[in-house]
């Protein structure tokens, strides 16, 4: 019996994400990623430079380095990437399912979700800011989003690889999961009439969602739809508005005062 065309694109999607590999590079990146045992680790490329600073971590990872001629540098990164003499092969990360982590997870319940927001650098430093917060996850579609690369590893600073970082095939129905986990949703506007502190007031202490849009765009109209609560962050005069990783920080650290 032939298999329907779903079930063969779901088996094609699977196996392609099994196949998924990313070059993290950079000592920081990839010093927490050798020391990270749920790292599916592949190559190391390493100069001898490198291979000193580096080597207490790949002593921990059992890894067995290349080492690489720093002028002719092996491992296939775009030109400007700023490797320090260090690449390493892996497999991205599996965090498991939103449900487990976000329900049950260490620490306050605070989750982070980002609408569309693209740009790795961006993601990469908003994901350094919800670890120092202590966000349970950051969640973000798996389509018209930035993906684990080496650039977002990089900007994360080694928060990639401690910071749960999910990508869900639909934002809008995994913020109303949340909401039925007893998660208040507020989505960041510039327009709101009601203030960032305002909006968390209004939680009681109860677990948070803050829902971030691409800078310009801002959240899609769904995604709108499906917030408790629109907030802004208040401006002292009219000059546009935050970047999106800095207005993320902002949040973050609102909800985080509120709670202690």
């Amino acid at each position: 019996m032939k298999k329907p065309a779903w079930v063969i694109d779901k088996e094609r999607a699977r196996r392609a994400a099994a196949a998924e590999t990313v070059w993290l590079f950079g000592l920081h990146a990839v010093a927490d990623a050798l020391r990270n045992p749920a790292r599916k680790r592949l190559r190391l490329v390493v100069t001898k430079n490198a291979t000193d600073r580096l080597a207490e971590a790949i002593a921990a990872s059992g890894m067995d380095p290349e080492i690489a001629d720093p002028r002719k540098f092996p491992a296939p990164l775009a030109p400007d990437s700023v490797h320090q003499g260090a690449a390493l092969e892996v497999r991205p990360l599996d965090w498991g399912a939103l449900d487990d982590l976000c329900a049950t997870g260490p620490g306050a319940a605070l989750v982070v979700a980002l609408d569309r927001v693209t740009d790795p650098h961006n993601v990469g430093a908003i994901l350094r800011s919800a670890e120092v917060f202590g966000a349970r996850a950051v969640i973000a579609p798996a389509r018209h989003s930035a993906p684990e690369t080496g650039a977002l590893a990089k900007t994360a600073s080694g928060a990639l690889e401690r910071q749960p970082y999910l990508r869900v095939s639909n934002l809008a129905e995994a913020l109303g999961r949340l909401q039925r986990m007893g998660y208040t949703v507020l989505g960041l506007d510039g327009a709101a009439d009601l203030s960032l502190a305002e909006g968390v007031a209004r939680t009681g202490g109860a677990p948070l969602a803050l829902v971030l849009g691409a800078e310009g765009p801002g959240l899609r109209e769904k995604t709108r739809e499906t917030c408790d609560h629109l907030v802004r962050v208040p401006a002292a005069g009219s000059f546009g508005s935050l970047n999106v990783s800095n207005a993320a920080a902002v949040a973050l650290y609102e909800a985080a005062r509120s709670r202690g």
